[in-house]
């Protein structure tokens, strides 16, 4: 069943629950007024009271009340039975919306999130930098684009693993969502390349950033396995285009990574 017709099947299902409600309401006020009558009228002071005469008349009398009240009793029973089946249905109809809404939230995470790190993949990545790009270009707002790479990733692959590079991708995926914010968008380009989306971001928290999750340390197996990334900044320029943001971004952050090995050499 689709979801205009499971919708509009609830709503009836409301409007009967809500209707038999009202029924179940009305009966056990009837069933409270009516039941007492007979026993006050056929009650020995009450009928010398009020001069009434027991007559054959009067036994019909309380039996047709009696027979109402049991009519009553068992339309109520009948209500009470229909009740337990809407609630049933309701909840099991709510279970399984619940059931394709946890699904759906699940597929769309794998569309859109990297099943390694948790950041967002490269194909989301782009279409939130179309869509960052064209609001700079409207509002004039600030918009920083990070590009990130690990130094020396290949070598800690073949020094200690796949899986010790694995936990290194994990940690720093793991100290960058915690120093950015929540309108800022990380993304996993692919491999150990990373961007980072940062709107509206003063400079000074960019390095607040950086400093946070391009350097730390992994320990594995009693080593103590040193971990730091390259960075390039860049910032939107009027007529900026995704390709050429990026390109200056990761322009700037080869231009450290040869500043490092060169250091280092």
């Amino acid at each position: 069943m689709d979801a205009p017709n499971r919708r509009e099947e609830l709503q009836r299902g409301l409007s009967t629950l809500k209707r038999s409600v009202s029924w179940l309401t009305w009966s056990s006020l009837i069933l409270l007024i009516v039941l007492p009558v007979p026993a006050i009228l056929l009650h020995a002071p009450t009928r010398m009271y009020l001069n009434i005469r027991v007559d054959s008349s009067l036994p019909y009398l309380g039996q047709g009340l009696v027979a109402l009240s049991f009519a009553i009793a068992l339309v109520t029973l009948w209500t009470q039975f229909r009740l337990r089946r809407l609630r049933t249905l309701f909840v099991s109809q709510m279970a399984t919306a619940t059931q394709q809404r946890v699904q759906a939230d699940h597929l769309y995470g794998l569309s859109v999130l990297d099943p390694l790190t948790g950041l967002y993949n490269r194909r989301y990545g782009e279409t939130r930098l179309k869509e960052a790009l064209t609001h700079a270009a409207a509002t004039g707002d600030a918009l920083h684009l990070v590009a990130l790479d690990f130094d020396h990733f290949k070598i800690i692959n073949d020094q200690h693993g796949h899986a010790v590079g694995d936990m290194a991708l994990k940690e720093f995926a793991r100290r960058l969502r915690q120093s950015i914010r929540s309108c800022d968008v990380p993304i996993r380009v692919g491999g150990d390349e990373f961007l980072v989306l940062l709107p509206d971001c003063p400079p000074g928290r960019v390095d607040e950033i950086l400093s946070k999750s391009t350097r730390f340390e992994l320990y594995f197996e009693n080593q103590r396995i040193a971990v730091s990334c390259s960075s390039g900044l860049a910032r939107y320029q009027v007529h900026d285009t995704p390709e050429s943001l990026i390109g200056r971004a990761d322009e700037r952050l080869y231009r450290q990574k040869q500043t490092r090995s060169d250091a280092t050499s």
